[in-house]
């Protein structure tokens, strides 16, 4: 493994070298990078969220209601083949992150080596348990017989897609792990609208669930054509070398640890619409896709904005400077907590309103549901951040058995409460709650014991957020059948004016005055480097 200190043979170096480090370290150098990793971050979420909000009518009228819930099923359950491919390109990505500052080139290349080695070695496993899902895949729906063909046609590129993604993300591993995400501003922005350009074509087009399919697998070789040349300009050492056998092996144990976690992430965040789409029905999972869609981007944009920081968060793990690293991981988890608790009361009053403007009021899930959706989704941005940083470590054998143990129960509890309690999707949120709590205590706990902290330090400072957000969500739910917007014109403007005084009162009354303090400074900072 590369490390930080020089060769023996070039002791006339060290001092530039050190030097070199303490720069890459430096507050000034992270903030930049980071802020620029997350100005390009946000552009490309944007995008998506744009695209979506425009393409998902266009299916939903161009596919229907039965087919746009087949196809977000299958989609879903094409991805359980994900883990098959070895995940080589997760394991590049923080191996590289927590080596970035190391000079050893020919041993980065032997690692991207070690990771295209991988993804071969894994090809065929992956091909075959795509195979038999893309088959089964009708059965496992439901699906009336003459859907049968075009799911598995639809299933059987799903899966090509997976194949071209394992290949074509490596590059892409290359350049975040060197925190060099930012160098493909702009161009990756423009993958994505061309990317639901062509979903939309197709479906206009009666592509149907086959065009839609094949949209995507072009979408997926385009951004990987643009960031291989991404890698190939910015990244000097980029490029290919012959690993030894032991370093290989070292890697597919490595990328073993991610394919499970990766597994783990699959049943967390897709198995919910395939419970509900095997449990309930296909017409069900459009209602919960449709109403889960602003709340899932809001704190997924949360997400974006963490992960920016991440490779920088990895350079300081690397180099042992954990008093850093607790500080980026504080500010880090404060600003999830803002922004995912103002706009998740703000969309509370607004969410009917809104559907009812972009799709129908029938997709409206009701009150209940929709406070089971925010605090599913708020309660998985947490997990995943504390779920990146234990990956910076390397050491993730703890995170994926906890992980599994808490798959294994949400998917059990939301089927058991399908079955028993008649409310659909708000027994399904209820139940996948149930399942993370586990993570919810245990992986603030191994960070806790990987980077130093206070494990009661912890719990006792969650204590005021909790309430705080407690709180505005249980006013929001009461203020909610007060609130109408009969035009978008009227939902932008009580919208963001609901938004902007939930943010202020989370900020004032959530967070401590170091807590504002601290946050105010980072974010000027970053504003100011962007």
């Amino acid at each position: 493994m590369a490390t930080l200190e020089p060769q023996p043979t070039a002791t006339r170096r060290r001092g530039p070298l050190r030097r070199l480090v303490a720069g890459a370290l430096s507050d000034d150098t992270l903030s930049k990078k980071a802020s620029l990793n997350m100005v390009a971050s946000v552009l490309d979420y944007g995008a998506r969220i744009v695209v979506g909000l425009l393409i998902n009518p266009i299916l939903v009228s161009r596919l229907g209601d039965l087919v746009f819930g087949v196809y977000q099923v299958l989609t879903q359950l094409i991805h359980y083949a994900t883990p098959a491919g070895g995940r080589p390109s997760q394991a590049l990505k923080w191996t590289i992150a927590h080596d970035q500052y190391s000079t050893e080139y020919d041993e980065k290349r032997r690692q991207v080596g070690s990771a295209l080695t991988v993804w071969f070695l894994f090809l065929p496993l992956l091909a075959v348990v795509g195979g038999v899902l893309a088959w089964f895949a009708p059965l496992l729906v439901a699906a009336p017989a003459h859907l049968h063909l075009p799911i598995r046609v639809a299933a059987g590129l799903l899966v090509l897609d997976l194949v071209a993604a394992g290949l074509l993300t490596i590059p892409q591993s290359v350049v975040q792990g060197e925190n060099l995400g930012y160098k493909r501003m702009g161009l990756s922005t423009v993958v994505i609208f061309v990317g639901g350009g062509l979903t939309a074509t197709a479906a206009v087009l009666g592509g149907g669930l086959v065009g839609v399919a094949a949209a995507a697998v072009a979408t997926t070789v385009f951004t990987g054509l643009v960031f291989w040349w991404v890698a190939r300009s910015y990244v000097p050492w980029f490029g290919i070398s012959r690993p030894a056998l032991a370093a290989v092996w070292s890697f597919v144990a490595l990328s073993g640890w991610f394919l499970l976690w990766n597994l783990v992430m699959q049943l967390m965040r897709a198995s919910d619409v395939v419970v509900l789409g095997i449990a309930a029905s296909p017409e069900l999972v459009t209602v919960y896709t449709l109403s889960r869609y602003v709340p899932e981007a809001i704190f997924g944009a949360v997400a974006i904005m963490v992960s920016g920081i991440m490779p920088g968060l990895g350079g300081l793990i690397g180099a042992g400077d954990m008093g850093r690293a607790i500080t980026v991981r504080r500010e880090s988890m404060s600003l999830t907590w803002l922004i995912a608790t103002a706009s998740g009361a703000a969309f509370l009053l607004w969410q009917e309103s809104f559907l009812r403007l972009w799709v129908g009021e029938e997709y409206y899930p009701g009150r209940l549901a929709t406070l089971l959706i925010i605090v599913m989704i708020l309660q998985f941005a947490f997990i995943r951040n504390d779920s990146s940083i234990i990956d910076l470590t390397l050491k993730l054998r703890a995170k994926v058995l906890l992980g599994l143990l808490s798959a294994g129960v949400a998917v059990a509890a939301a089927v058991l409460l399908l079955k028993t309690w008649e409310t659909g999707i708000a027994a399904l949120a209820a139940g996948f709650i149930a399942g993370r709590s586990i993570l919810t205590l245990a992986y603030p706990w191994l960070v806790a014991r990987y980077l130093g902290l206070s494990a009661w330090g912890q719990i006792t400072g969650a204590v005021r957020p909790a309430v705080v957000c407690a709180v505005l969500f249980a006013g929001a739910v009461a203020a909610a059948p007060l609130t109408r917007a009969d035009s978008w014109l009227t939902l932008i403007f009580f919208g963001g004016l609901s938004l902007a005084v939930l943010g202020a009162a989370s900020f004032y009354l959530g967070l401590s005055a170091r807590q504002r303090g601290q946050l105010s400074r980072r974010l000027r900072q970053v504003l100011r480097r962007a």
